[in-house]
């Protein structure tokens, strides 16, 4: 019996300004609002750099490549980019003003292009704007899932075995943790393009209250040693419905006669974190489900350029990003598609430097024989950089996913010996089942530095397969100390494990 470890892990150096050992830490605010400025790029060489969290704050540490650094340089969309000497800062935060546009002569060359104009520009020039070509991405990665059991009623009908009477069953219930979250961090090193990867992690780590785990553990441990007692030898249990403890769930035939429900079942069935490799593989896996959803993949849910004729645009403002005038551009369906959002589209060359996308419907609405699924939750923000080549890629992304699941059926177990003479059923436990829970996944990923690599480096590249993460029970500032990271927000530099193990 399986239950997702859900729990809180980050780290995060002082939010205040420290300059000390090679290692800065502070907050990009708006000088006239005083607001924090999210996802501003703090650049300390060329495609080298962080990303300021949703709060404006980021953390850097000079090695010793960057060691000749004396000043950083600080642009966000709609901000005027300035450069900071290191020695110049005294204080926790940094202020940055808004730029004063100016129309470039591109831009106003390119004002009078009507909006079907700049959206067949941008599906014409995508394939020399993005680079495809395989490379070595050192990079952060984040994970955060949270688990909400909203709802679980079972109903005792019968059972044969009396250790599985209404009592023990009541037990069950209250053991089961309601919410639940957990967090995991890795630096790494990627290796190859949006269709193969090569993952090689540097250091990881996960933070989860080991007390929801160990109360299922134990759970675990006392139905097994029931069924030893009671299960006689050369019995089997054959299983007459399907099984949900918070988020993970084992299913029976139900799914195996309906193609749609066999991709809800693989979607909302998790990796078992006792297989071997089960960090690296599942960093692995999630690092290319992100990769290759990207707008301009083939195939990507991310639909909005591909099957542009489905979405309405409008064209609503101009601003500057990266030193470049770009449009602001809406999007939203008009013939039933998914999303709506806002990109944001160099005037120069038409790549799209940003894109902010969230679901209008569910994805997915799956039902069937007292089960159901609901795809609720697709929405992100995507950042691009233009590299040496005047090719973009990726320099951040964030992506949140989320679903709910109900099961409203009964539940048999039943012991079957093929070996017994009369009847073969020895032992059954029936129970009536109305559960209900929700699931959210957060992903980021900051890309510090990218370079290209041949085919022979990508062959010759290593993972590391041997890597486990480092458990924590509560946020430990140390731990990242002297890496490049993105700052965890407050609730994650908060977080607690009720028991406090570790």
């Amino acid at each position: 019996m399986n239950i997702k470890k859900l729990t809180v892990f980050s780290i995060s150096l002082l939010s205040g300004f420290i300059l000390s050992a090679q290692t800065i830490s502070s907050k990009v605010v708006d000088k006239k609002t005083n607001e924090p400025i999210p996802y501003a790029t703090i650049e300390l060489a060329k495609n080298r750099g962080v990303i300021t969290n949703e709060e404006g704050k980021f953390s850097i540490t000079l090695d010793e490549k960057l060691a000749q650094i004396d000043s950083i340089y600080i642009s966000s969309m709609g901000y005027q980019k300035v450069g900071i000497a290191l020695n110049a800062i005294s204080d926790s935060i940094i202020y940055i003003e808004p730029k004063a546009i100016e129309l470039s002569g591109v831009f106003i060359s390119n004002k009078n292009l009507t909006i079907d104009e700049i959206i067949d520009n941008v599906k014409d020039n995508l394939a020399q704007n993005y680079s495809t070509d395989l490379s070595h991405k050192k990079l952060f990665y984040r994970q955060s899932d949270f688990s909400d059991l909203h709802k679980i009623n079972v109903k005792f009908k019968k059972s044969t075995i009396k250790e599985f009477n209404k009592k023990f069953i009541d037990s069950v219930i209250s053991i089961i943790p309601r919410k639940s979250a957990y967090y995991t961090e890795a630096l790494c090193d990627l290796y190859g393009d949006y269709d193969k990867q090569k993952l090689n992690i540097i250091k990881g780590a996960e933070l989860y209250d080991k007390s929801n785990d160990g109360s299922m553990e134990a759970l675990s441990d006392k139905l097994e040693d029931i069924l030893k007692k009671n299960v006689k030898p050369n019995s089997y249990l054959k299983i007459k419905s399907g099984w949900i403890l918070g988020t993970k769930v084992q299913m029976d035939s139900i799914f195996d006669a309906n193609e749609e429900a066999a991709e809800v079942k693989e979607e909302i069935e998790k990796p078992n974190k006792n297989e071997e490799n089960y960090f690296l593989n599942y960093r692995k896996s999630s690092l290319k489900s992100l990769l290759s959803s990207m707008f301009f993949q083939e195939d990507s849910q991310l639909n909005f350029i591909d099957k542009s004729g489905r979405y309405r645009f409008e064209l609503i403002d101009y601003t500057t990003m990266d030193d470049s005038s770009v449009y602001i551009i809406n999007f939203e369906p008009k013939r039933g598609a998914d999303f709506k959002g806002t990109m944001y589209v160099n005037t120069e060359d038409f790549a799209i430097m940003r894109v902010d996308y969230e679901n209008v419907k569910n994805l997915r609405n799956f039902g069937l024989l007292g089960i159901s699924f609901h795809d609720t939750m697709y929405k992100g923000k995507t950042i691009f950089a233009k590299g040496e080549d005047g090719k973009y890629g990726v320099r951040y992304i964030e992506k949140t996913r989320g679903n709910v699941f109900g099961i409203d059926r009964p539940l048999k177990i039943i012991e079957k010996n093929k070996f017994v003479k009369g009847r073969r059923k020895q032992n059954e436990l029936s129970l009536g089942l109305d559960i209900g829970a929700g699931e959210i996944s957060k992903y980021e990923v900051v890309v510090f530095d990218t370079k290209p690599i041949t085919e022979a480096e990508y062959q010759n590249s290593k993972e590391n397969k041997s890597i486990k993460p480092q458990y924590m029970s509560k946020y430990d500032p140390e731990f990242w100390k002297g890496y490049n990271i993105i700052e965890p927000n407050t609730a994650i530099k908060q977080f607690t494990a009720i028991e406090g193990e570790s």
